[in-house]
């Protein structure tokens, strides 16, 4: 568990590391005179290095597991793109849709031959390896993560004008 850990912090610094190149508001004073948090903006120029980032951070995490790495899959990021953008309309985070679908019902609708194996969702200003390391603390998305029998993963977001980011993970088989 020791060697995992340390692996998962130098992927995380590595990653972190990366994030430099991303857009980041500067920092604005609240009505007390103190500086607000950072808000992470996405610009629309990052989204591929964004989900290539997270690939390749998941892949990481499944690999010093012993699971396979997974593909991303252009129908599982566009279910993961269609409830990001609907939890931000419904403004919460869960797993049902406002025509009430779920997630086998999205993954379904975009045609995807496999099996849904899984759906990681977050609410939050922080930014995708942020995101992934909460996900990871957590047994029930952890494991949606390094499910041995998912092979493709769908990443995406929709972000709000006040920096609120909707983050969709699917995996599938």
């Amino acid at each position: 568990m020791a060697f995992f850990m340390s692996r998962l912090l130098i992927i995380a610094f590595a990653a972190l590391f990366a994030l430099s190149a991303c857009e980041t508001a500067a920092p604005t004073l609240g009505p007390d005179g103190k500086p607000l948090p950072r808000v992470y903006r996405i610009s629309s120029g990052n989204t591929g290095k964004i989900q290539l980032r997270m690939k390749d951070s998941i892949n990481a995490l499944r690999g010093a597991a012993g699971a396979t790495p997974l593909s991303l899959n252009s129908q599982l990021t566009a279910a993961a793109a269609t409830h990001s953008r609907d939890m931000s309309v419904q403004n919460r985070a869960w797993h049902f849709g406002s025509d009430a679908s779920s997630p086998l019902d999205r993954v379904k609708r975009t045609g995807y031959a496999g099996t849904m194996r899984g759906e990681n969702i977050s609410e939050t200003y922080e930014t995708e390896v942020e995101t992934l390391s909460a996900w990871m603390d957590k047994p029930g998305t952890r494991s949606v993560i390094l499910d041995p029998k998912s092979t493709d993963m769908g990443f995406s977001w929709h972000q709000d004008a006040n920096g609120k980011i909707w983050w969709t993970l699917v995996t599938g088989g």
